[in-house]
This record gives C-alpha cells, structure tokens and sequence, in this order.
C-alpha cells in the first residue's frame, strides 16, 4: 500500500532526498556547537588566551549560521515534496474515481470521498513532511549525540545503550495503546461532521438551482 502511495511523488523526489540530506547537515552542526563551546572554556578561558577564544568564537557563529541555513533549506524542501506529493496524489485520486461505477461510487458515498480527498490527503502530505524530517532528525541526532558523549565519557556513552532502547520501547507501546483510540474518536466525530457537511452543500445547490 505505501508502495502504492508513494507512486504520487514522481517529479518531487528530488526535494525528498535532499530534505533529509539538510536534516543531517543541520544535526551535525547542533552537533559540534557544544564541542566548541567546551573547547573555549576548557583552553580560552581557563589559560586566558583572548585570540583563541576570539577564533573559536567566530568560528562558533559559522557553525551557528550553517545549522540555521540548512534547517530553513530542509523544511523548504520537505514543504515543496511533501505539498508536491499530496497534489500529485490528489490527482491520482480523483481520476480513479471518475472511473468508479455508481454502485462504487454510493458504495463508498459523497462525503467518504470528499473525506479522501481532502482531510485524508493533508493527513498523508503532513505524515509525509515530518517522516523526511523528523524521522530522519531523530535517529541522526541520537547516533552522533552517543558519538560525541563516546569521545567526552565512555561509561555515560555506554548508558545510553541501555536508556535509549527502553524509551523507544515505552513510546512505542504507548503509540500501539493509543492508535485504536485515536482511529475510534476520528470515526465518531468526524465522518458524520462531514456527512452533514455533504447534505447542507447539497441543499444549497438545490436552492441556487430552484
């Protein structure tokens, strides 16, 4: 099914490669601010060498202009990909129901298809975003987060082995707990908003139309 879906990026593919690209240039340079930050305090300022703290503070600013311009490009980009795909599946959508029958087309009612091309698509086109973003954010912070923590102090590196997979597994179950919730309440609250939606359009039409 994702296959399927994913069939819609076509012409934006670009944009979804170099999102996550951005992502990682972006976390590196978050990444190595701290580094230099403890490298003025522990050689500038504890030997009182103005020139060096000078040097690693400009140098601290660049870092800190990068990591601010590669964050901008990447939501540019993730934003073009992920707004590309929904249109393009929108698109895709929308012809395979015109070649619906009507007894397709009353199966699955008015409403259930405006729902589908509507809510449901902006759904997917902000799963989307945030999957070239933050999915590939996250993992790359924490691996060169352990890097950097592996070069100041090994038995805290070695902590975090153990801390990071017991709070990906409570989140995960959490999410597993929470997902038929969810699914429930979206079912009972919002097919019937739309369905009223669907037949007050329609009265109004008739009304412009009488």
């Amino acid at each position: 099914m994702n296959k399927t879906l994913l069939r819609s990026v076509r012409e934006y593919k670009k944009q979804s490669v170099l999102a996550p690209l951005f992502v990682i240039l972006e976390v590196l340079m978050e990444v190595l601010i701290p580094m230099e930050m403890a490298k003025i305090i522990d050689v500038g300022i504890a030997k009182g060498n103005i020139n060096y703290i000078v040097q690693r503070g400009l140098i601290l600013v660049v870092m800190a202009m990068l990591a601010l311009w590669f964050g901008v490009i990447a939501g540019k980009m993730a934003a073009v990909a992920a707004a590309g795909y929904a249109k393009n599946l929108r698109h895709d959508i929308f012809y395979k129901v015109q070649e619906f029958s009507f007894k397709n087309i009353d199966h699955f009612s008015t409403s259930g298809l405006v729902t589908r091309m509507t809510t449901d698509i902006t759904n997917v086109q902000m799963a989307y975003m945030m999957s070239i973003r933050l999915l590939a954010r996250a993992p790359i912070m924490v691996l060169l987060s352990w890097v950097m923590t592996l070069m100041i102090n090994v038995k805290i590196a070695l902590l975090f082995l153990i801390v990071i997979p017991l709070l990906g597994g409570t989140l995960i179950f959490i999410a597993k707990k929470a997902h038929p919730h969810f699914v429930k309440v979206f079912e009972l609250v919002f097919f019937p908003l739309s369905a009223w939606s669907c037949r007050c359009s329609a009265l109004y039409l008739t009304n412009m139309m009488l």
